[in-house]
């Protein structure tokens, strides 16, 4: 078995997660923006503490998508 056959056994692949500023950074907003659209329940979000969110970049980006129907602009 190599390696290929044990990555494809290991089933489907997780979600990145990631904090805020990466996000808004990713997207050219501020952290100040994200905790808006999170306040408006704009976007997707994971809530680990009263005060930590995480996301998931794509979900995140299809839910601005639908809601503008614009084409972000994209930073990596």
């Amino acid at each position: 078995m190599n390696t290929c056959d044990q990555i494809q056994e290991a089933g489907p692949i997780q979600p990145v997660l990631i904090k805020k500023k990466e996000l808004a950074k990713r997207l050219s907003v501020s952290p100040r923006t994200v905790d808006g659209w999170v306040a408006k329940r704009m976007i997707p979000y994971i809530q680990i503490t009263s005060r930590f969110y995480l996301f998931e970049f794509d979900a995140v980006l299809a839910a601005l998508k639908k809601l503008y129907q614009v084409e972000p602009k994209i930073r990596d």
